[in-house]
């Protein structure tokens, strides 16, 4: 009759954990409704105007951009970042942290089980009385297991579990951020350095040039046709150019070090070797301003905290109601380990326990406050993101208009002051003009080629950049799966 009245009651309880489960799977949900805040987006780029504009599937940059520029070096440089950089190492590691912690809330879902094995060996004087009382020594066995499981019937460990999935997505938009910044980073270092050896190049040339014109001034004052001054003259723009070609050493050097960084690697370890500048900027393709949302991976980021501080407000609502938890114990005692498995030894007990707190001196209500203001931050944080994404594309945008305008007006100089260089030239050895006009236009044909320079390495900068505020071959899809392990 004891065993059929055990069994009877376990049967019980087990039905009635069941229904508890079920009663805690269709428990509330005390979140808002998330809706995806509202951002201002125009119907197109202000700067956009005559560029080029977007073909079928050809509306977002993909996969690996920086290859558009067709240069083999870069292509290696930015596998390289990808692979090796530490600051993506970082974030990668946040990623990881993030994906753990949503197994860590997961786990609130399953019942925590723990098992305390014990021997004790104690000494108790006899009950007996007379002087033959002896002592007796036992030892007890034990082996039992608890549980206990948190009924989820307000939602907290749902919200809980979905804060941590987003803030983990959150977490994989940093990351694709701050791989397309290191990349970006890295493609403009690249220009940057290419610009450099161009520059050096121009300068040699110069320097050749004013080595020639040196000789030539030179035999003229020997033959009486000009005079110290001139020679003068000749030197020092010489050894100016020389000192000017000398200087782009510093900066290539700067920037090679800070390549090598980028692909986490020992600045002394690194190098490249000279090449000048022969990229082009190429044709980006720029979509609709609304496609930015969802391209930009710091926006897909600050996008995903609103939804996690929406999550976190149900977290917090749920405190004001009743916490009810399932508990139960099994196990077995006895004085040797060969009793432990015998019907006597076994012990058990299940239970409930409810617990409402009546009084926090308005903690609960300051709590909720706080996570109100959170998702509150949270919104206007998103909303400055996506203020800033659009400012950066009509920034490159309207710095390449410029450029490409200024390039134009800056060749027409070059030609100008190449023409001027040889009419000075023609009448100074002709006898015409003295030799500063030479000089004169000697500097500024050099002068105007060094700016030409400069507003190419800008306009491939500017290219850079403007892939990169597009969010380059990114895509807010990359974070649907973030959280599959």
């Amino acid at each position: 009759m004891k065993t059929v009245r055990f069994r009877r009651t376990a049967e019980s309880s087990f039905a009635g954990i069941a229904l508890a489960g079920l009663i805690a799977l269709s428990g509330c949900n005390f979140a808002p409704p998330y809706a995806k805040p509202t951002a201002q987006t125009a119907a197109a780029f202000k700067e956009a105007d005559g560029w080029k504009m977007a073909e079928p599937k050809d509306d977002v940059i993909r996969g690996q951009w920086w290859e558009a520029f067709h240069e083999p070096e870069l292509n290696t440089i930015e596998e390289q970042v990808t692979l090796s950089n530490q600051s993506v190492a970082v974030a990668l590691a946040n990623f990881l942290a993030a994906r753990a912690v949503v197994k860590q809330s997961q786990s609130e879902y399953f019942p925590t089980v723990t098992a305390s094995p014990s021997v004790t060996r104690s000494r108790q004087p006899s009950s007996s009385s007379g002087s033959s009382a002896r002592s007796v020594t036992s030892t007890q066995y034990a082996l039992p297991f608890d549980a206990s499981w948190e009924l989820d019937l307000w939602g907290r460990i749902r919200n809980s579990v979905a804060a941590s999935s987003l803030e983990a997505q959150a977490t994989h938009a940093d990351l694709g951020n701050v791989r397309l910044t290191m990349q970006a980073e890295a493609a403009a270092d690249y220009f940057q350095l290419r610009a450099l050896d161009m520059q050096k190049e121009l300068l040699g040339a110069a320097v050749l040039a004013y080595q020639d014109s040196l000789k030539l001034t030179q035999a003229q004052f020997d033959a009486g046709m000009a005079s110290d001054q001139d020679v003068a003259q000749a030197e020092t723009q010489l050894n100016t150019t020389r000192a000017q070609a000398t200087d782009l050493g510093i900066q290539r050097a700067q920037l090679e070090h800070a390549i090598a960084t980028l692909l986490g690697k020992p600045a002394s370890s690194f190098s490249i070797a000279a090449k000048p500048l022969s990229a082009k900027p190429i044709a980006i393709p720029l979509g609709v301003p609304s496609q930015l949302l969802e391209r930009r991976p710091d926006v897909a980021a600050t996008e995903r905290r609103v939804a996690e501080a929406n999550s976190q407000i149900g977290v917090v609502r749920a405190a004001y109601f009743p916490t009810v938890t399932l508990s139960g114990s099994v196990g077995f005692q006895g004085s040797s380990l060969g009793s432990l498995a015998s019907g006597p030894g076994l012990a058990w007990a299940v239970g409930s326990t409810l617990a409402q707190t009546l009084f926090d001196g308005g903690k609960r209500q300051a709590v909720t406050e706080q996570a109100w203001a959170g998702y509150q931050g949270t919104v206007a944080n998103y909303r400055q993101t996506v203020l800033t994404a659009f400012q950066e594309v009509e920034d490159n945008l309207s710095t390449l208009r410029i450029l490409s305008e200024e390039l134009q007006q800056q060749d027409a100089a070059v030609e100008s002051s190449q023409r001027y260089l040889t009419l000075a030239n023609d009448r100074y050895t002709s006898g015409v003009d003295i030799y500063l006009n030479v000089i004169i236009a000697q500097t500024t044909l050099l002068s105007n080629q060094r700016t030409a320079l400069n507003l190419r390495m800008q306009q491939m900068t500017a290219s850079v950049q403007l892939i990169k505020a597009l969010g380059g071959g990114w895509d807010v899809s990359q974070i649907a799966k973030a959280t599959t392990p």
